[in-house]
């Protein structure tokens, strides 16, 4: 289905309505809980790893794979070669955090190809979302922070840190990433591990192989804005009229702000907005149920 790293897909049954599932990350990979949110009795459910991650080879773990074919517009295009390969006319789009992004960059791109979509802890990967996570919200977090910005050498420190992670993340030595590696996601435990859902070590006890590709394509990505203009993809949501949204975003969310959902959803007409009170980027039995009931309403709906 393509020569370098194309993602791998698996679907559930297959009469009923087509929908893709999104992962974030980026580089975290599909796993199968990700099917839950929906009723396999109206859904055809298909998951895809994104390129070098999850099952898709070459693997990012591994240093010497190359990452400049590993994009947004690579994958909006992988995307779209996958809808060509099934046979499908139209899909909903489920998938939040990053891959609120890749949904939104695919659907601008393809309108006529998405029915309908749920994103969950709405991301747009703007420069400013990327360095609210990555410094602004040290002003919460400032131990924490320090201890992130010392994974990187000294003389980096107050440069780029996210290009330094790139660097340190493409180095032979595996003492070297996997010192990065721990660091990384010390940070992004930090910030999660207050939430409803937080938990104290929900990035780091990922297995090494994962653990890896996870933080060298994440620091990939932010370190380059993820190849997108700033605001591109809230100046071009009007290519998204006609398709009906729903936007379910956890009040509490310190990583990912609220405002970011809450502007999408003014420059998209046919988007709603659900706020959930108890919930952070993680979730919570609310936010899950805002979803499932989102999906369910869609699921209704004939394919078409």
């Amino acid at each position: 289905m393509g020569p370098d790293g194309h993602p791998a897909g698996v679907q559930d049954h297959p009469e009923g309505k087509p929908a893709l599932v999104v992962h974030g990350g980026p580089g975290s990979g599909c796993t199968p809980r990700q099917r839950r949110a929906f009723d396999p009795g109206r859904y055809r459910i298909i998951l895809f790893d994104q390129r070098n991650c999850g099952r898709s080879l070459p693997h990012a773990s591994d240093p010497a794979t190359d990452l400049t074919t590993n994009t947004t517009h690579h994958l909006v295009a992988d995307m779209e070669r996958l809808r060509e390969h099934l046979g499908v006319d139209r899909w909903l789009l489920y998938g939040g955090s990053w891959g609120s992004t890749l949904i939104l960059a695919y659907a601008e791109a393809h309108p006529e190809r998405v029915s309908e979509i749920v994103l969950a802890g709405v991301t747009m990967t703007r420069r400013s979302e990327i360095d609210w996570l990555y410094r602004g919200v040290a002003r919460f977090l400032p131990e924490q922070w320090r201890r992130f910005r010392s994974g990187v050498p000294e003389d980096e420190r107050d440069g780029d840190l996210l290009a330094a992670y790139a660097r340190l993340m493409s180095d032979p030595d595996p003492d070297v990433r996997a010192r990065a590696a721990h660091a990384w996601t010390a940070w992004e435990d930090a910030v999660i591990a207050h939430e409803v859902n937080g938990a104290p070590n929900a990035y780091s006890d990922r297995p090494s192989p994962a653990l890896q590709a996870f933080v060298r394509i994440c620091a990939h990505y932010f370190s380059n804005a993820a190849w997108l203009e700033e605001d591109v993809l809230l100046r071009d949501a009007h290519r998204l009229a006609g398709i009906p949204g729903v936007l379910v975003h956890g009040r509490l969310d310190l990583g990912a702000p609220l405002e970011t959902a809450w502007r999408l959803a003014r420059a998209w007409p046919d988007a709603r907005l659900v706020v959930v009170d108890d919930s952070g980027h993680t979730g919570s039995d609310a936010m899950r149920g805002e979803i499932r009931a989102a999906l369910d309403r869609f699921g209704a709906v004939p394919p078409g």
